[in-house]
């Protein structure tokens, strides 16, 4: 494999920033190290979507171009990431009859189960984007994590179903050919950033993944080492941002400055009520506000945003099924004190994860907003591996499925 093949390019396009991260595999296609990181402000997005195409073009050529004068060389294909409100997810069941009488299951009879389990009825601009496989029956026997080489009759096989906005996951491939990529596979953006954040441990004992992008925070929740459910929070750090300036009457880099470095989502945890210089609109002189007077702005949307998240979970029934508790990640866990009150509202345990799995990271790279980047060429790699190609469409990512299961 010559080195061009190696690299592995991953695309987290937010409605923040636009990042590309490349990985580059070993020759013996085991492990991935990290080779460039090129990142632009995202402009032309909103909530996931793009609502301008020539800016979102602008940004992702930006960011290509900074990784590809790292590498020495052009980018010629891309794994880009999906998110945003347009995504959902449902859990599916469906199964086949393998003859008239029990016989030993083969890899095609576990495809045609699954096939049967995704063949739900969606609205004309859904696509699906993954068919995660959670375990089967055969038979009389329930909870299999792989029915290959079993005997039976009746295999029927559970799976999540992601799926997306036609629409808005063609604009993203059309942004990026125009950037001058060809888009190798679409991929959900928190599933990659539970590659690079989440244990086996984690993902076996319940866990659920928070990424709290710009515009929205994604949720992706595992229970006995499988996907449950998905989900998109209308709520994420740009709200923050915009509560201060408005509250505080400044321009939104400012608010954003000071979220960074000021802001805390628990009052409680503020010991010295300091003064902070801001600047104002317009031609007035900067005003002097306080830290209290920060957290009674951003405390309550933290408030909100936890409990938006907290009653997903309990509709899809995960609220007690989680118990290695909340994992947080995205450039909005940085806000002090989310933690403390993400443990007060779940009950449960919460960290802040950082990602890992590639070889050589910079400082850079090693925190919570590089997550998903660092994810997506981590799936990337492992679907090369199991695949020997690089799959495309439904049969492809089957087939990296099943590889893992």
């Amino acid at each position: 494999m010559s080195k061009k093949d190696r690299y592995i390019v991953a695309l987290d396009i937010g409605s923040t920033k636009t990042c590309a991260l490349i990985g580059e595999q070993e020759e013996d296609g085991g492990g991935v190290r990290f080779a460039a990181l090129g990142a632009a402000e995202s402009k032309g997005w909103r909530k996931g979507q793009i609502v301008n195409l020539d800016l979102a073009v602008s940004s992702i050529r930006r960011a290509i171009e900074e990784a590809e004068a790292i590498i020495g060389m052009p980018v010629e294909s891309a794994v880009a990431g999906v998110a945003g409100s347009h995504v959902r997810g449902v859990n599916s069941r469906g199964g086949i009859t393998a003859g008239a009488k029990p016989r030993d299951i083969q890899r095609e009879d576990v495809r045609r189960a699954v096939e049967a389990a995704r063949n739900v009825t969606l609205p004309e601009d859904r696509e699906i984007l993954h068919v995660l496989p959670q375990e089967f029956s055969l038979d009389a026997q329930d909870c299999i994590r792989d029915a290959i080489g079993m005997v039976g009759q009746r295999l029927e096989a559970n799976v999540h179903i992601v799926t997306a906005s036609g629409t808005a996951t063609q604009n993203i491939v059309t942004a990026v050919n125009r950037a001058g990529v060809r888009v190798d596979d679409t991929v959900l953006e928190p599933l990659a950033a539970a590659e690079a954040c989440l244990t086996q441990d984690e993902r076996e004992l319940g866990a659920c993944l928070l990424d709290i992008g710009g515009g929205t925070t994604e949720l992706i929740a595992y229970t006995g080492g499988v996907v449950r459910h998905t989900a998109a929070i209308p709520v994420g750090g740009d709200h923050f941002t915009n509560d201060l300036a408005v509250g505080l009457r400044t321009p939104i880099p400012e608010a954003e400055m000071i979220k960074r470095e000021h802001a805390c989502a628990l009052r409680e945890l503020i010991r010295q009520d300091s003064a902070i210089e801001i600047a104002t609109v317009g031609d007035r002189p900067p005003r002097t506000v306080f830290a209290r007077m920060l957290c009674e702005i951003t405390e309550p949307r933290a408030q909100e945003l936890l409990v938006l998240i907290n009653e997903e979970l309990r509709r899809a029934g995960l609220e007690s099924q989680i118990p290695a508790g909340i994992v947080l990640t995205g450039g909005g866990a940085h806000l002090q004190g989310l933690v403390d009150l993400a443990e007060r509202v779940f009950n449960l345990p919460v960290r802040v994860a950082v990602p890992r799995g590639l070889a050589d990271m910079t400082e850079q790279v090693s925190q919570p907003e590089y997550a998903t980047a660092v994810g997506l060429v981590l799936y990337a790699a492992r679907t090369r591996r199991q695949a020997g190609a690089r799959p495309t469409g439904f049969v492809g990512k089957l087939k990296s499925m099943f590889a893992g299961a």
